[in-house]
């Protein structure tokens, strides 16, 4: 999406959003080579961001609204509550949480068996393959945070399966804990199993992808530790105590070093997906304890609950330039939680 200052939001809220697919020589799009993974019709891109409409059935956004803005209706792809007929097969879903405001917490719910689990498996996140799969009963995502799953159809011909979010979120102040009830009314798309049943040339699960890349004691050791705080200060947010200046440099790590940043939610109850350019991080802890396996791949967006600490390691390799750490509720991010940081030559 477009980075202009002060309407990001609504740019994004009003559709302004996309899916940029990267393949490789592992990663291929093609069942036959590379990892085998679901691919061509079989790989299905999916933008989640709910809307609020006025009696004239247009897109309404809340100029006033500092703290984010949730919508009534649930879209997939621009669509209120679409379905997708399906194939008794696996299926990869690249799944985007396009905000601007709200956290989900994905499952796979049947309505004639509320029940029934029906497993994700976890691949990818924030565009990055996994070291390995995971196999997930759910899928928590915030604003801007994305993960590739595999679903697996085969055994659910004639039924129809349903993407939920049981996230329970009333305000731009983030998730109000717990998680709700299956079968309630954050149905997200259908999928009916009624297509026939067709080969399927990807491979089952478990997946085994690439080591990640994790930083050895020597680079842990050489490190600078750097603070990111993220607060609020009367009705804008800041970073570091600041409002976005785009003339401030607020970081200038120096190409060919790597570094630890600390990124620290000093904004009580609200919750914060932080989203650092340019760089993607490995989270080193969260609140002092070893992150998920999910959240140890290679990521660009972590998510900040109320009192948070996130420590993450970042390597400056490949170029120089200026880039912006923020905050990517978007509402928020319009009002000033942002701050740049430059990579300097060596």
């Amino acid at each position: 999406h477009d980075h202009r200052v002060d309407f990001t939001a609504q740019n994004v809220y009003k559709g302004l959003a996309g899916f940029f697919a990267i393949f490789s020589d592992h990663d291929t799009g093609d069942e036959s080579t590379g990892f085998r993974l679901p691919g061509g019709d079989f790989d299905v891109p999916m933008i989640l961001a709910d809307k609020v409409f006025d009696s004239n059935g247009q897109i309404f956004f809340d100029l006033f609204n500092f703290d984010g803005v949730l919508g009534d209706k649930f879209t997939v792809n621009g669509k209120i509550q679409p379905f997708l007929q399906v194939h008794p097969r696996r299926y990869r879903f690249r799944i985007l949480d396009g905000g601007p405001s709200r956290f989900y917490q994905l499952f796979l719910t049947d309505l004639n068996n509320l029940s029934r689990v029906i497993p994700f498996e976890h691949i990818s996140n924030d565009g990055n393959l996994l070291p390995q799969s995971v196999t997930v009963n759910n899928v928590l995502l915030s604003v801007s945070e994305r993960c590739d799953v595999i679903v697996d159809f085969s055994n659910m011909a004639g039924t129809s399966i349903y993407l939920e979010n049981r996230l329970p979120q009333f305000s731009g102040t983030g998730p109000s804990g717990g998680v709700l009830p299956a079968g309630l009314v954050n149905l997200l798309v259908r999928f009916d199993v009624v297509l026939p049943t067709v080969g399927d040339g990807s491979l089952p699960p478990p997946y085994t992808f690439f080591p990640a890349p994790t930083p050895t004691a020597a680079e842990l050791s050489a490190a600078r530790t750097r603070l990111w705080t993220f607060d609020s200060s009367g009705d804008q947010w800041v970073v570091n105590d600041r409002l976005f200046d785009p003339n401030v440099v607020m970081a200038n790590p120096t190409e060919g070093t790597s570094e630890i940043w600390v990124l620290q939610n000093d904004g009580g109850e609200w919750s914060h997906p932080i989203h650092i350019h340019f760089e993607e991080f490995q989270m080193l802890s969260r609140n002092g304890r070893t992150p998920t396996t999910i959240e140890r791949g290679r990521k660009d967006v972590a998510r900040l609950g109320p009192d948070d600490q996130v420590k993450v390691f970042l390597r400056f390799r490949d170029f120089v330039g200026r880039y912006p750490i923020h905050c990517h509720n978007t509402v928020h991010e319009d009002h000033a939680m942002m701050a740049r940081w430059d990579i300097v030559p060596a």
